[in-house]
């Protein structure tokens, strides 16, 4: 870290510059709580620090490296976005996710699951988790999701007595984990961040997500057996009849046969991702049109909804490119990994303090920011290091869910309270994520410490 770095022009970047890059971050955590647009808030402070630089050139004799000639490079980055075929299945996924909402699959799941599993103490908890896996694997929308799993579900458990915290627990934790059950538009970023395979994520996060749900309906049922006041059985159930099951794999067909489509074809190698995108998108609409689910107008609102997503999502890709762009300029990837080079622990003791500070920043930061800035500034460390990149980034989007259901930002959290029924506090919701976010960390140590989790799937498919 004290050589010089040459980057950008004829100057030099010395160690001062890195205080820059240093300030730059900082600025970045502490504008965020302005309320500010996070995309322009990247993009302002890369203009801003540019010309910080360019300033101190002119009358402090001192030059940071970055100047507006460098600063143009990010048009060219930008374009190199823009021209990503990876990055169509975007939208697709996103009009998947909102047209699979439309089409009003999830409220017949929650009156079928309902009744087959209502004898069970936690059952509607239960019934709540299996609801949020088959919604991750076909929608992936976690906004869609947690309001939707809040609506139906909120109300029926406090209707039985359940308590508050974890009703509304199970709910914000169950409805994240469309941010890593495949197809999930964080793998498909990840994966263009660290360039490894969109199939190979996809496959490497399928169990730790399963695992996931698996654990919180572990906790459900240990809970409601510790605490039977908490998450009491219903007096009133229909009997469960061979009608009554049949009714339930009629409901559970259909979203179960499109992520098949879409996940098989990937997996099986008959598609791209890009190209199952849109096998997934038309398998949503035809099954929303299918049961009479799908207006003109409601398709109006599919493509409004999935334009809005898309844009937001694109906005930050050119506000992160900026950001990015700058702050390596300044020496901040090159002081990140030497900082990390340098630590005594070995590669696995790398990974843990990434994950901490991952874990740290979703405090603050929201998952798409955490992954475009940091994640491509930590790709070189970790190649170095002969780390396996699709057992890292499994790591990293599991430890990344955490991001939606930490306060501050926990954007779970305020979909949540946006639609909680009269008379639920913030604190009650606060409450109730605690013990899930206490699982998805041992979720993250499961999958650090038996790394086959994530490597099994895509190591027998691919070797």
């Amino acid at each position: 870290m004290g050589q010089p770095i040459k980057e950008g022009g004829s100057k030099m970047i010395t160690d001062p510059a890195q205080y820059m890059a240093i300030a730059l971050f900082f600025s970045f955590i502490l504008l965020i709580f302005t309320g500010y647009p996070v995309a322009w808030l990247m993009g302002g402070l890369a203009v801003a620090f540019t010309a910080i630089s360019v300033m101190s050139d002119t009358y402090l004799d001192t030059f940071f490296g970055v100047d507006w000639g460098y600063s143009s490079i990010v048009v060219t980055r930008i374009y190199a976005v823009m021209n990503n075929w990876v990055l169509v299945a975007l939208p697709m996924f996103v009009f998947m996710g909102v047209m699979m909402d439309k089409s009003g699959i999830a409220e017949d799941l929650m009156t079928d699951l309902t009744k087959l599993f209502g004898r069970v103490r936690g059952g509607l908890a239960i019934t709540i988790v299996i609801i949020g896996v088959l919604l991750a694997a076909s929608t992936g929308i976690i906004g869609a999701s947690v309001v939707l799993l809040a609506i139906l579900g909120v109300p029926l458990m406090l209707k039985h007595r359940y308590d508050e915290s974890l009703a509304c627990g199970v709910v914000c934790a169950t409805g994240t984990l469309g941010i890593l059950i495949p197809p999930s538009i964080m793998l498909v970023l990840m994966a263009d961040q660290i360039r490894v395979s969109v199939g190979d994520l996809f496959m490497g996060a399928m169990l730790p997500g399963l695992m996931l749900g698996l654990l919180y309906g572990t906790y459900i049922l240990v809970y409601a057996w510790l605490r039977p006041s908490s998450a009491p059985a219903p007096k009133d159930v229909e009997t469960v009849t061979p009608r009554l099951v049949f009714r339930v794999l009629q409901s559970t067909l259909p979203p179960a046969g499109l992520i098949i489509a879409v996940l098989g074809s990937i997996f099986m190698g008959i598609a791209t991702p890009t190209e199952a995108s849109g096998v997934g998108a038309l398998g949503a609409t035809l099954l929303a049109i299918g049961r009479g689910r799908l207006s003109l107008e409601g398709l109006r609102d599919v493509i409004r909804n999935t334009m809005k997503t898309t844009s937001y999502i694109f906005a930050l890709f050119v506000g992160a490119t900026a950001f990015s762009l700058v702050l390596r300029g300044f020496g901040g990837d090159a002081l990140i990994e030497d900082s990390l080079m340098a630590l005594p622990f070995g590669p696995n003791g790398v990974v843990i303090v990434v994950l901490l500070i991952t874990f740290l920043l979703g405090f603050v930061l929201d998952w798409i920011e955490i992954t475009l800035i940091v994640l491509p500034l930590l790709a070189p460390v970790l190649i170095d290091l002969d780390v396996n990149l699709v057992w890292f980034a499994v790591l990293f989007a599991v430890c990344l869910q955490t991001s939606f259901i930490t306060p501050p930002v926990g954007f779970a959290l305020f979909y949540m309270k946006g639609v909680a029924p009269k008379g639920i506090e913030t604190v009650t919701i606060y409450k109730g994520i605690v013990p899930f976010m206490i699982i998805q960390l041992i979720g993250v140590a499961l999958v650090f410490t038996f790394p086959m989790i994530a490597t099994w799937l895509p190591t027998i498919a691919y070797g």
